[in-house]
């Protein structure tokens, strides 16, 4: 299906705060591809995390791309700030801009402060069809396999069906899967085209963190393959 590896991103939603910098030498040695950054405003989701300054933190540290996902209701206006902050993927809401003028406006914003890498998300009972119209202006898109705001829920396997629609349709970015990944649900996320999962308590609840991280990596890449 692709030659691609799958790629491994981290949720730092579930590190220990106070040791952040520990946590991310930790779980880039441990073989960390992405580092998933949760970006909440109390307002679009029920829940407050962090801002562009922690951000910038976490970047300082870091030696992996920073992966941000903005579950907030104002993208654009904070694209100058994550872009300075050191995102490498930033990542809006399609429920915060929900028609084409709008996501390209702030697809725009993205690309005009810096962003190297746009993604767009969907939450588990958004539609996805909407998307087609953007497939040449995204790198990624992010289909969420939970509800956005809470770690620690459930994987929706309904969401599936829109991972294949969007190869059968013809999307040749990077799909990623945030929520619920583990040994099992990984393997039908991959399967279904998935070539990039966001993992927290899988990971940092492990107690052989790099051993978890290369497994996901090669049962994920071999099932992509034969998906």
């Amino acid at each position: 299906m692709t030659d691609r590896t799958a790629l491994i991103s981290p949720s730092l939603l579930s590190c220990d705060f106070a040791e952040i910098a520990r946590d991310v030498a930790m779980i880039e040695e441990a073989g960390a591809d992405w580092l998933h950054v949760d970006v909440m405003d109390a307002h679009f989701v029920p829940n407050l995390t962090i801002g562009p300054p922690v951000v910038k933190a976490i970047s300082r540290v870091a030696s992996v791309p920073l992966d941000v996902h903005l579950m907030i209701s104002e993208p654009a206006r904070y694209a100058e700030q994550f872009a300075k902050a050191g995102a490498y993927v930033l990542t809006f809401h399609w429920e915060v801009a929900p028609s084409l003028e709008e996501a390209r406006e702030v697809i725009s914003a993205f690309r005009e402060a810096g962003i190297e890498k746009v993604g767009i998300s969907v939450k588990p009972d958004t539609p996805i069809e909407p998307l087609e119209a953007l497939f040449d202006e995204v790198d990624l898109i992010l289909v969420m396999s939970v509800f956005p705001g809470f770690g620690g829920q459930a994987f929706m396997g309904e969401v599936l069906d829109k991972v294949r629609w969007l190869r059968t349709q013809g999307y040749q970015g990077w799909i990623e899967m945030d929520g619920g990944i583990n040994g099992e649900t990984i393997v039908d996320c991959a399967e279904a085209g998935t070539d990039v999962f966001v993992a927290g308590s899988a990971i940092f609840g492990a107690a052989d963190i790099p051993g978890t991280i290369s497994q996901f990596r090669s049962t994920a890449t071999e099932r992509m393959h034969v998906g």
